[in-house]
């Protein structure tokens, strides 16, 4: 995790006291010289969603907002203080394409470093194939330009915006999921 965007690196000032002696104290915390406030590094959780239409093509949706605005994602996000992983999926579906899941399946977990304002954040995307009342009403929002469905299979890896995503369709086509 050592690299000039960790919060390891970063972070300068105590948030409990704010001493500057707030310094690495293993390779996943920092303590407090003075008050001996000690902070740990965790992972944040985040979910995405594979949704296939009735020619088998995957759901992406083009990143409205940096880290890679522009590029291909899977639809979801980051789970909220005090949600579970499936109501952060509910929840992330329709805020972002006005879609209501009627059914979801746990595939796995894969790891991703995500860089925003400069801090490497580590998250832990929780992934689930998932089916959806219907696309009629589809219609993109939040954190999303726009959509587009295509074959895992055809997708460029550099036209994907985050190393996780890019993880999962590697694993998607490996499997024939």
């Amino acid at each position: 995790m050592n690299s000039e965007h960790s919060p390891l690196e970063i972070f300068r000032h105590c948030p409990k006291c704010g001493s500057q002696s707030f310094k690495p104290d293993t390779e996943k915390s920092l303590k407090c010289g003075s008050c001996g406030f000690r902070y740990f590094i965790n992972m944040a959780a985040a979910v995405a969603a594979i949704i296939r239409n009735e020619k088998n093509e995957v759901l992406f949706t083009i990143r409205k907002h940096d880290p890679a605005i522009g590029m291909l994602d899977l639809p979801g996000g980051f789970v909220d203080l005090g949600e579970t992983a499936e109501k952060a999926l509910f929840r992330e579906i329709h805020e972002e394409l006005n879609l209501t899941i009627n059914k979801m399946e746990f595939v796995g977990t894969f790891t991703n470093k995500y860089i925003y304002g400069d801090i490497e954040y580590l998250t832990l995307d929780l992934v689930f194939n998932c089916t959806v009342e219907s696309f009629h009403n589809l219609q993109v929002a939040d954190d999303v330009s726009g959509y587009i469905f295509r074959d895992t299979k055809i997708v460029q890896p550099e036209n994907i915006g985050l190393e996780s995503i890019r993880k999962i369709v590697r694993f998607l086509t490996s499997q024939k999921l």
